[in-house]
């Protein structure tokens, strides 16, 4: 081989040398714990979840999954955090849909992330419908004696929610929009109060999540009008779906729970994440404990995911800006 012909092997190897040997130093994900950012306080629904799911994901990752609960501003505080966290997966997001999707359409002021441009979609946990339900002496049994009774008296009812702004909230209105009646928001701080104050007859009605209220439902002590699905929840198998009534086709509102990252973290650690996540989801004891709390497991994909998120964000988007519903 010529001297000039073994100067450019040279050079060549030298290059490929400082081209691969940062790729093969790249350690493998992840390289450290996980932080799982719950943006509400320790034991609630969303506080729970995240404790079913984050060890066992740990032990498919090999790595801890450390839940950090970072309360405050009805979850915008903990969803700002993880939106500037680093876009390396080692630090996640579990979160819903109020603060997720509806948070800045009715605070824009107070919201700094959006939802769907600052994250990463991994995978959709679980969903489950709400329920409209009623006092015990409320005149109506059943969805057309309600929306009978809402006619011949408008503005008479109230209903109540957990707060302004919430998927409650944004459910009671879309069944207003929708059925072409008009029931009063009443807004609470303590969802247990509501059913409290449902029971003693204190309050018409109220848009709850199922496992609030089901006992009270099933003993027959506050009634249910309807599920606010396409179709019937096994929790509430006896009450009907919105969409049976010719008149309320078109309420569909869902609370649930989903996994994201910041943006820009690589779609490979992405679509790992939801592999593991998905594994996890398929163990029947986690699948019941979903069950107890009224949830349906799902394991949506990133890209599912992601056009789910579209698809709410159009939804609350129409309702939030016909019923004008602002939480400042």
């Amino acid at each position: 081989m010529k001297p000039s012909t073994l100067v450019q092997a040279a050079i060549v190897c030298a290059f490929a040398a400082t081209v691969t040997l940062p790729a093969s130093a790249q350690p493998s994900y992840p390289s450290k714990p996980i932080t799982l950012i719950v943006p509400y306080a320790a034991g609630g629904n969303v506080d729970a979840v995240a404790r079913w799911v984050a060890p066992e994901l740990g032990k498919r990752l090999g790595q801890q999954v450390v839940i950090e609960n970072v309360a405050g501003a009805g979850g915008i505080i903990g969803t700002d955090r993880a939106a500037r966290a680093p876009a390396d997966g080692h630090t996640l997001l579990l979160s819903v849909e109020s603060t997720i999707v509806i948070a800045k359409m009715v605070s824009p002021s107070a919201v700094k992330y959006d939802g769907l441009k600052d994250f990463a979609p991994v995978t959709l946990l679980s969903n489950a419908p709400l329920v409209l339900v009623g006092k015990p002496t409320l005149a109506a049994n059943n969805l057309d004696e309600l929306l009978k009774l809402m006619a011949r008296e408008p503005g008479r009812l109230n209903y109540a929610t957990s707060g302004i702004g919430t998927s409650l909230h944004v459910a009671g209105e879309m069944f207003n929009q929708i059925g072409g009646v008009q029931m009063n928001h009443v807004p609470y701080k303590v969802g247990a109060q509501i059913v409290t104050d449902l029971m003693g007859n204190q309050i018409d009605l109220a848009m709850l999540p199922i496992p609030l209220t089901s006992e009270q439902v099933k003993t027959g002590r506050v009634k249910a009008f309807g599920v606010t699905e396409g179709t019937r929840s096994p929790a509430l198998p006896d009450v009907p779906s919105m969409a049976e009534h010719p008149r309320l086709k078109g309420v569909d509102v869902t609370v649930w729970f989903g996994i994201f990252a910041p943006a820009k973290t690589d779609p490979a650690i992405v679509a790992r994440l939801h592999r593991e996540t998905a594994e996890v989801l398929k163990d029947e004891g986690l699948r019941q404990k979903f069950g107890v709390i009224g949830m349906r497991t799902l394991g949506l994909g990133p890209e599912a995911f992601a056009r789910f998120l579209e698809g709410e964000q159009a939804k609350f988007g129409e309702i939030v800006r016909l019923r004008n519903i602002r939480a400042e």
